[in-house]
């Protein structure tokens, strides 16, 4: 195998693992969404990934109360963490 052929195999699998955790990022927004509209009603502020936190963050449009918090963050599979009140209510983060 050439040098050339080994930098192309290298690049294509880079840019698989790219999209296989963009595919995962977006399959989990995807059950998030779910839960929250099944369980809240539709009320997604902001619901976006963070690079920086490498988890997705989550704002609603309403503010919950510490036992409503309780019980929405067992309805995921995935670890969640309240993250106080944002600019429209309750935040959460939920770690990949």
């Amino acid at each position: 195998m050439t040098v050339f052929m080994m930098i192309l195999t290298s690049a294509r699998n880079l840019i698989l693992s790219i999209m296989t955790d963009f595919d995962s990022i977006w399959r989990t927004q995807d059950e998030i969404r779910t839960v929250v509209n099944a369980v809240l009603g539709e009320c997604i502020w902001n619901l976006s990934y963070s690079e920086r936190r490498m988890a997705i963050e989550l704002e609603l449009t309403v503010t919950l109360n510490d036992d409503t918090i309780d019980n929405f963050s067992c309805q995921f599979p995935i670890a969640v963490d309240y993250d106080g009140v944002g600019m429209k209510g309750s935040k959460f983060v939920f770690y990949l």
